[in-house]
């Protein structure tokens, strides 16, 4: 018997929804209880599946792991834009701002760095990496940025590369724990009291 090819996209169309719908209940799942505490099961559990039917989308936990992580980074970038020396300052407070709109992202990243410290964790290498090329990358955009009167002369731009995503994952994580706390305002302090040359402020 031969399947017609509409028969085959609607087939695949419904494959990738129901791997969403996974990928959207991992989300919600490893953000609240990490990756070692967050259960298959309980995913599984979320989208009418069993474990086994599970694992016909996904082969292993790291793998679905791994590919929400990715799907993070990708909605983050996408709010930030690309990145230049005039417009850096203003794409991290666009990546705060977004944060403070997606809780469940945001947990994601604040449970899974804390447990990536363990150098056994599956997102050890990942988040190790992550940090070192994002402070490579905006050190150097700070230096031009400094060359060019936007940043302050006197500021460490290796130091200040590392800074920023400390005080942005700090943010974070005070907001988790109140949503009261305003991140964007927060941070654009930071960035006054930090970065600006005074006739800038």
């Amino acid at each position: 018997m031969t399947i017609s090819p509409d028969r085959k996209r609607g087939s695949y169309a419904k494959g990738q929804a129901k791997r969403q719908e996974i990928l959207d209940a991992a989300l919600v799942v490893f953000g609240r209880s990490g990756f070692h505490s967050g259960s298959l099961r309980e995913i599984a559990k979320r989208v009418a599946l069993t474990p086994a039917g599970l694992m016909h989308h996904f082969a292993s936990k790291e793998e679905l792991f791994t590919e929400v992580l990715r799907q993070r980074d990708e909605r983050v970038k996408e709010a930030a834009g690309d990145v230049a020396e005039d417009t850096l300052l203003q794409q991290m407070r666009r990546v705060v701002s977004y944060n403070q709109t997606t809780p469940g992202l945001t947990s994601l990243y604040t449970v899974i760095a804390a447990e990536a410290t363990n150098g056994d964790h599956p997102a050890h290498e990942y988040f190790a990496a992550r940090y070192a090329d994002r402070a490579e990358q905006t050190a150097k955009i700070l230096a031009d940025a400094q060359r060019d009167g936007l940043v302050r002369s006197d500021l460490d731009v290796h130091h200040a590369s590392r800074l920023i995503a400390a005080v942005m994952d700090g943010l974070q994580q005070q907001w988790l724990l109140d949503e009261s706390v305003d991140m964007t305002g927060v941070f654009d302090e930071f960035v006054r009291g930090y970065f600006l040359v005074p006739d800038a402020r």
